[in-house]
């Protein structure tokens, strides 16, 4: 049987049955180990993975379903680093945290896992939710009763008292209360080892801790450093005794420059990034997840009267415009690069916009396609699995309708979306 989808103006005609022998001919598909896009090629899916890439178009066999991406450019499966799928950054932000109920944003966050799978994102690490949403939104996923992309969740994001991810920043004293490692507050060696073991119990894939001030945060300072290195290396130490990886939001230089020696596995925004930081990282293996479309973003809104709090408006303004060039400078030096956004700042489904701006830095477009693919695949430990259309590996398979190369922009036309060989788009 012989499927046609009109991948142009997005009209899917027909599906893929799951389950079914399926064949992809793609018109023009990325090789990511060879960093080129090769022509002509049938990938054969089966049960969830790519069962075989052959040179040419061959004729389904009775029983296969042939899908035509033969005018498309085909690539794996995105990978978005940094997202947060509980919430979407509006002038009400800060009040809702009072209104809205842990249902509420979960039932928002439905929404918005369905739009970033749409726009072509497969797997996504989500760097902080509260309540579990994105915990019980991989479950549901996982079990096939929503739409969204394969999760990797840290469930609570580890904070120091008053701290970017305190989660009583701002709030009248009677509130306040003292929170602990259990809802991911810590203040010496004993309290890190404690907030892992935490995040262990509730079921997270990976630790995610704040080791400098942050933009959004009802706080003064956007940069100012948040632990002392030895409770990061505690945390490390802790999280390594339960298979996980550390993410580090940092903004500020020392703040960095104590993450990165306490073992952490990447840095995220790194904004004020340091010539001495770009080199620690290279040597240590750290990886860099840029975000700059949460600093465009964010600073342009610093511009309207009233989005933000007097608090947050010079931060979003100052902070959010040096991302972009820290990440230019930071290519250019050769620090390891996987693709991320902080989508939930920007509107979830805009994640591709990304990639604009780190070719606008100067990262050529081939690059930037490799650090959402390879880059992020990698960072997760995960290159047996994602990252590449090769046999053996998950069926992640996307699809634009113009060469992303000559015009990067053409992300934002994703035409075809397959998770585990099921076609969601």
């Amino acid at each position: 049987m012989r499927i046609r989808l009109l991948v142009l103006v997005g009209l899917v005609a027909a599906l893929p049955a799951h389950g079914a022998r399926v064949l992809l001919h793609a018109g023009h598909l990325l090789d990511v180990s060879a960093g080129e896009f090769v022509a002509e090629r049938t990938v054969v899916v089966e049960d969830g993975r790519i069962a075989a890439v052959e040179p040419g178009y061959r004729p389904g066999d009775p029983g296969e379903q042939v899908v035509d991406l033969s005018s498309a450019y085909v690539l794996p499966g995105l990978l978005d680093m940094h997202v947060h799928l509980d919430g979407e950054l509006s002038p009400n932000r800060f009040v809702e945290r009072f209104q809205l109920e842990p249902a509420d944003r979960a039932l928002r966050a439905v929404q918005y896992a369905e739009r970033t799978l749409m726009a072509g994102f497969t797997t996504v690490r989500d760097l902080g939710t509260t309540d579990g949403i994105a915990l019980s939104l991989r479950r549901a996923i996982n079990e096939g009763r929503i739409k969204g992309p394969r999760i990797y969740a840290a469930g609570k994001s580890i904070a120091t008292t008053g701290g970017h991810a305190d989660p009583t920043n701002g709030v009248k004293s009677s509130l306040r209360g003292d929170p602990g490692p259990t809802e991911g507050v810590i203040n010496s060696v004993e309290d890190a080892r404690k907030a892992v073991r935490a995040r262990y119990k509730e079921g997270a894939d990976l630790i995610k801790i704040t080791a400098t001030g942050g933009v959004l945060s009802e706080a003064k300072s956007g940069d100012n450093p948040q632990f002392t290195v030895a409770e990061v290396e505690a945390i490390v130490a802790a999280a390594r005794d339960y298979g996980y990886k550390v993410a580090a939001h940092a903004h500020g230089a020392e703040g960095m420059k104590r993450a990165v020696l306490g073992g952490v596995d990447s840095i995220e925004h790194g904004t004020y990034m340091t010539d001495e930081i770009m080199k620690l990282m290279k040597a240590r293996g750290t990886w860099y997840v840029p975000t700059i479309i949460a600093g465009v973003y964010t600073a342009e809104k610093a511009k309207e009267p009233g989005y933000f709090s007097e608090l947050v408006r010079p931060k979003a303004a100052t902070i959010g415009a040096h991302i972009q060039a820290t990440f230019g400078r930071a290519y250019k030096a050769g620090v390891k690069i996987a693709f991320g956004t902080d989508t939930g700042v920007s509107p979830h489904g805009d994640n591709w916009k990304e990639f604009v701006y780190m070719v606008e830095a100067g990262m050529p477009a081939m690059a930037a396609l490799e650090s959402a693919t390879h880059g992020g695949a990698e960072l997760l430990g995960m290159w047996d699995e994602l990252g590449s259309i090769e046999v053996g590996k998950k069926a992640d398979v996307i699809a634009v309708a113009a060469d992303p190369v000559a015009d990067i922009a053409a992300m934002g036309n994703v035409t075809f979306v397959m998770k585990e060989g099921v076609v969601y788009r």
